[in-house]
Parts: structure tokens; sequence; C-alpha cells
């Protein structure tokens, strides 16, 4: 990997369950600050708390540039419902959505919906992929000059640039089309963990970036490397995959105690990705990492979110920024513009011959 290439960084703005909208705006607000690319906004079915993906829609009109990415559970999930919201993110919030997949595992969670039982997590995975596939169908239904507008015809939309997407899945189908216009970005941007063996495959196929876990460079790079043969072998570019190092942080001294619900700080170590240190510590990991090919960036989960993102942001991103490692400024105003990834063409769109041309 060149050194050249950009440095990507993103922060989890979550916690202990907060009902109130101020302090996520705080957050992300303190991250866009520090150019970041995006925050994500963990979410299950397991967990009490505010549905991720409405408050980050909350978070759109208070922030103007960082990518927004909620978790979105597949599992008992519809994909048009999946693929409608995440649309409407990215509208609301000028082209800044992203959605991380996820998947749910247990009986419990199950329980809550009472449709079926809980199910292995390579059938939930290989389901998660097709929720991502249907959804960027569903997101290319509408060709981009499909709204007409035109009140002297009543014409709202012209129907030939609308398409039905027939989607069949494992476990459900979607005829399309969409109810929500095509995103700004086209295909909001899709983000899946693929540390683990079932969700490898889907990360590789389907997703933009990919988080991984790993105790060393070495590992994080071998991961990486993996993940760009899977995209390669599923005919996509590798160079259009990044693929973040996963990292839970603590930038606190022994006297700071962890915020209640998250004093189980000192067990992630065996987990192999959980970092305690100062905000130069950490900087030094990022730049050795990075500079070393292990990786395109860092997705860094604060143990503590007001006190270690503040850190992150003013410690950490201010020393390589200082050192010309990462940016100051945002490149344009999507999210998909901060990752560098392209804008995707319309898979339904023809190939239309202009007028009087034959």
């Amino acid at each position: 990997m060149s050194a050249t290439r950009p440095l990507h960084l993103a922060a989890e703005i979550g916690g202990p369950p907060r009902y109130d909208a101020a302090s996520h705006v705080a957050l992300a607000r303190l991250a866009e600050g520090g150019a970041l690319d995006f925050v994500t906004l963990g979410d299950s079915f397991a967990r009490p708390g505010p549905d991720a993906l409405a408050v980050l829609a909350r978070v759109a009109p208070a922030t103007s540039r960082i990518g927004l990415v909620p978790t979105v559970t597949t599992t008992h999930t519809e994909p048009f419902h999946i693929s409608s919201a995440v649309a409407t993110l990215d509208w609301v919030s000028g082209g800044r959505a992203g959605w991380q997949a996820d998947v749910s595992t247990t009986e419990a969670e199950a329980r809550l919906f009472g449709r079926r039982p809980a199910a292995p997590a390579s059938a939930l995975w290989q389901e998660a992929g097709e929720a991502a596939d249907a959804g960027a169908r569903l997101w290319d239904s509408w060709e981009d000059d499909a709204e007409i507008r035109d009140a002297a015809t009543g014409r709202f939309i012209d129907r030939d640039k609308l398409h039905y997407v027939d989607f069949e899945g494992s476990t459900f189908s979607v005829r399309g089309p969409a109810i929500v216009p095509r995103p700004p970005q086209g295909r909001p941007v899709t983000v899946i963990d693929g540390t683990s063996g079932p969700a490898r495959e889907p990360a590789a196929r389907y997703a933009d970036v990919v988080h991984v876990r790993a105790t060393s460079p070495e590992q994080a790079a071998s991961l990486r490397d993996d993940l760009r043969r899977g995209a390669a072998a599923h005919g996509r570019d590798p160079d259009s995959l990044r693929v973040l190092v996963a990292l839970t942080v603590d930038l606190g001294d022994a006297e700071t105690a962890p915020e209640p619900g998250l004093e189980s700080g000192p067990q992630l170590a065996g987990r192999g990705t959980y970092f305690r240190g100062g905000p130069v510590d950490l900087a030094e990991l990022i730049t050795q990492w990075y500079q070393g090919g292990a990786a395109d960036g860092f997705h860094l989960t604060p143990i503590t979110p007001e006190r270690d993102l503040e850190r992150i942001v003013n410690g950490t991103v201010a020393l390589l920024q200082h050192r010309s490692l990462f940016r100051t400024f945002y490149p344009g105003g999507t999210l998909r513009e901060h990752l560098g990834l392209g804008r995707p063409a319309n898979r339904y769109a023809p190939a239309r011959t202009p007028e009087g041309t034959s």
C-alpha cells in the first residue's frame, strides 16, 4: 500500500443509552471538527436505547460534512424498509449517509419479533449480504433524472425511468421499485465488520468499508489482503474497498473511572482490540500500522466518549495532521468523496441514443 494513499479515520459516538439528541450532536460536531471521515452509532435488538438510524437523522441537520453511519440489523428486518430509511438519511444529510450491516443471532432477540427462530451465523450473514444487494438495487431503481415535476402536464415522474428490481433472496423477495428517489450518493456507503469468518464473504462482495479487528499489523495486513482478494474474485476493483482497523480506545488515566455500564474495559484486552495509553501513543500506533500497509485507516471506539473523543480529535488527530498524515479539511461534501470513492453508475439506466441520431 502506498504511503501517499489517504489515511481514513472514523469514530463511534455511542455508549450507555441516551435519550437526548444533544450529546450525540455534540460528539458528531467534535468529530467533524477533526475532519474525521464518519461517525458510527452502534445498535442492536439486544440493547435498550433509541434507534441509531433515527438518532443520526436528527444529527444530520446539526452537522455539515461528517459522514453518518448507523448500525442497522438485517435480521428480522425488511430489506425494503432498510433501503428506504438509509436513502432518507442520505437525502436529509445531503449525501453523507452510510449504514453498518449487522445480524441478530439470539433466541431472545428472535422472540421480540416472533417470526422465526434464531439461525446460524452463516445463514444470517448470507441474508445480510442479500439485503445489501437488494438495497443497492432499490437505490438504483430510480434513474437520477426520473423526477419530472412538470406541473403543466401533471407528471411527477417519468415511469420509463423507474425499474422493478425483482430480487429473490434466500429468505425474502423484493419487487420494487423504491419509494424514495435515488439518493444523492447514488448508493449510500455500506459498512461491514469483516473480522468473523461468516461476515468475510459478504464484506468482500458488497461492502465499501470493512472493519477488522487485529492484534498486530501483520494480522491486519493479512485480513486486508484476504478481503481485497475476495473483492477481486467477485469482479470488484480491490482499490474500491476501504479496510479500517477497529480499536476500542481508553485514553484516560488511572484516576479516571469509565462511564457507568463501561467498567469492563480491561477485559477487552483479551480480544486484542483494546488500546490504553495517551493520545501521542495512539498517534504512534496509527502511524506505524498505516505506513506499514496494515490498513487504510482506523475506526476508533472511545470507551468514555466525551473524554476520549476530545483527546482523539485534539491530541491524536492534531498530531497526525501536524505530520501531514491526515487531512485538515474535507475534500468534498459527501461521504463517498471523503473516502475517495466514486458515485456508482445506475445499473438499470440504459445507454440512450441522443435524439436526432441513428
